[in-house]
């Protein structure tokens, strides 16, 4: 009896010295896909920084390149110096285009890298341009199609990347036959281009709409892409840095913004950026 009455006052002081463990809360899952099959990491948000930006955006090298690469791009490397002359410091984070825009327009960050102002007219805008993009369509390389208007895509199946924007025209044409499987399809996920170009090269599509300086990127650095054709131009626009239209101090980033893009202009300094990417000439009004 003794040895029972021992057992359970001993069994009793265990129990009190180590509590029960608390439920551990469930963590939302991310309702896309980023370039990474990881985990994304934790984006701050505008409300947790002080002086630091917050941009983010599909890798589109050379314009903005993939986090983890050598070279973050020639237009991250711009707004990084231009804003460094405010006093501000930059941070760049890759996901898909689509929820770029989305996470800019609810303010969660604070802009979005390579946009026209056709991607998201609603964004604050810097009135100095930080890059350009010339759209080229492209097919495979035995096709003899050339492209003479938007006329001419009857009858073709055109590859598009979802969220982005082209030219007025050419969206508008994408807009309106965006339920016809057979003359669009929208790519989607971490990696379009290369899915674009595959299905290019398996002749499961027939023209693939994207920035020639990407295109021109892609296939100098990966040597196995074989180089699709280009059978015409879109055409030319300006693309920018642009700021959420949900946070109160996005003006004062787009002029500090502007201002700085203009010193890296006037002091030559750009030329510098733009030639370590294969790049020449600043950018312009097309």
């Amino acid at each position: 009896m003794c040895r029972i009455l021992t057992f359970l006052i001993i069994l009793a002081l265990l129990s009190g010295c180590f509590g029960a463990d608390e439920p551990t809360a469930t963590q939302d899952v991310l309702p896309e896909n980023i370039s990474s099959p990881e985990p994304p990491p934790e984006i701050p948000t505008p409300a947790e920084t002080d002086r630091q930006i917050v941009l983010v955006a599909d890798p589109w090298c050379p314009h903005n390149c993939a986090v983890d690469a050598p070279q973050k791009g020639y237009m991250v490397d711009i707004a990084r110096e231009a804003l460094a002359m405010a006093g501000y410091t930059l941070e760049y984070r890759n996901i898909s285009w689509a929820r770029a825009l989305r996470m800019a327009r609810q303010g969660k960050v604070h802009g979005v890298v390579g946009a026209f102002r056709t991607d998201a007219p609603d964004f604050v805008f810097p009135d100095v341009a930080q890059g350009r993009a010339s759209i080229g369509l492209y097919t495979s390389p035995d096709s003899d199609w050339r492209y003479t208007g938007i006329a001419s895509l009857e009858n073709r199946n055109l590859l598009a990347i979802n969220g982005y924007s082209y030219t007025a025209e050419l969206d508008a044409y994408i807009d309106n036959n965006r339920e016809n499987r057979e003359r669009i399809w929208i790519l989607s996920g971490p990696a379009p281009l290369e899915r674009a170009l595959s299905l290019l090269e398996k002749q499961r599509g027939d023209l693939f709409a994207e920035d020639d300086y990407v295109m021109d990127w892609a296939v100098r650095n990966n040597p196995e892409i074989d180089r699709p054709r280009r059978a015409g131009q879109v055409g030319e626009t300006l693309s920018y840095v642009a700021f959420s239209p949900a946070l109160s101090n996005s003006d004062e980033l787009a002029r500090l913004l502007s201002e700085g893009t203009r010193a890296l202009i006037d002091n030559g300094r750009i030329n510098a950026i733009l030639n370590s990417y294969g790049l020449s000439a600043r950018p312009e009004a097309p």
